[in-house]
C-alpha cells in the first residue's frame, strides 16, 4: 500500500514538473534600432506640433457653425429679462413672497417673558 502511494506521488510530481515550463518574454513592441538620433529628434518635433490623436473627439474634426433661427436682438432681450427676473432655482422661489403675519402679542410682553425664562434658567444652574 505504501509503495503504490509513493509511486503515485512520484508520478504526479514528475507530471507536474514536466507541465511547469517557463515562458520566455519577447517584449511588447519590436523597436527598430536603425534610426539615428537626428531622425528620432525630427520625428519628435513633428509629433509635438501635430494634433493630439488621443484627444476626445479628435477624429470628428471641427463642428460646423450652426446659424441661429432667432434674431440676435431677440435673444439679447430674452437674456436681459431672464437676468432681471427672480432666481428660479432659489429655495422657495415658487412659493412667492411670504406674507407678513402681524402678531397679536405685544412686543414688550414677549421680551418680559424671554427675560423671565432666562433668569429662571440661570438661577437653576
Amino acid at each position: 500500500m505504501k509503495t503504490s502511494k509513493i509511486i503515485a506521488a512520484a508520478a504526479f510530481s514528475l507530471l507536474a514538473a514536466v507541465g511547469a515550463q517557463a515562458e520566455t518574454y519577447q517584449g511588447v513592441l519590436a523597436t527598430p534600432t536603425f534610426n539615428s538620433r537626428a531622425t528620432v529628434a525630427a520625428e519628435a518635433v513633428v509629433a509635438a506640433h501635430s494634433a493630439n490623436p488621443y484627444a476626445e473627439g479628435a477624429s470628428a474634426g471641427v463642428a460646423p457653425a450652426v446659424a441661429g433661427y432667432v434674431d440676435r436682438a431677440d435673444v439679447q432681450r430674452e437674456a436681459v429679462a431672464a437676468a432681471h427676473s427672480a432666481d428660479p432655482y432659489a429655495e422657495g422661489a415658487n412659493a412667492g413672497v411670504a406674507p407678513v403675519v402681524a402678531s397679536s402679542v405685544d412686543r414688550a410682553t414677549v421680551r418680559a417673558e424671554a427675560r423671565a425664562a432666562a433668569r429662571s434658567n440661570f438661577a437653576a444652574l
